[in-house]
């Protein structure tokens, strides 16, 4: 089969592409998380607020949105590095990681989600002045 060869060689190149584009795009991720993150924090910063309650739970709401997001990203990633010829070890680390992965997400997801039901929470009670919109 010797016309197979060089669409499997084209298919290996797009994988490489379309891996290095994922992760990259989950490095874009972090780093914008991380810029929202910190003028978040200084917007938030008590000292500048002397009339609101300083609560880190939208700096970490913020961060683990990006994060998570990064994380899906790097799991596709994963995923289609492994489409060209996996071998068994290659299958077996790609089950661990997305396993790993799926459950550091989920976690984060229901952490995420706890946190904003109590700054709303706190918001409907006035325990709060109204946090910036995440």
């Amino acid at each position: 089969m010797e016309w197979f060869e060089p669409l499997e060689i084209s298919l290996t190149h797009l994988v490489a592409i379309v891996k290095f584009c994922l992760e990259t795009i989950s490095v874009v991720c972090v780093m914008i998380g991380l810029v929202q993150t910190i003028k978040l924090a200084l917007t938030l910063n008590p000292r500048r607020n002397r009339d609101r309650v300083f609560s880190f739970n939208p700096i970490r709401i913020r961060f683990g949105s990006w994060l998570a997001l990064a994380l899906e990203f790097q799991l596709g990633a994963d995923i289609v590095a492994t489409t060209v010829s996996p071998t068994l070890e290659e299958l077996a680390q790609l089950a661990i990681i997305a396993a790993i992965r799926t459950f550091l997400n989920y976690f984060l997801a229901k952490e995420l989600e706890t946190e904003q039901k109590l700054v709303e929470k706190r918001e409907k009670e006035g325990d709060l002045s109204p946090e910036i919109p995440l």
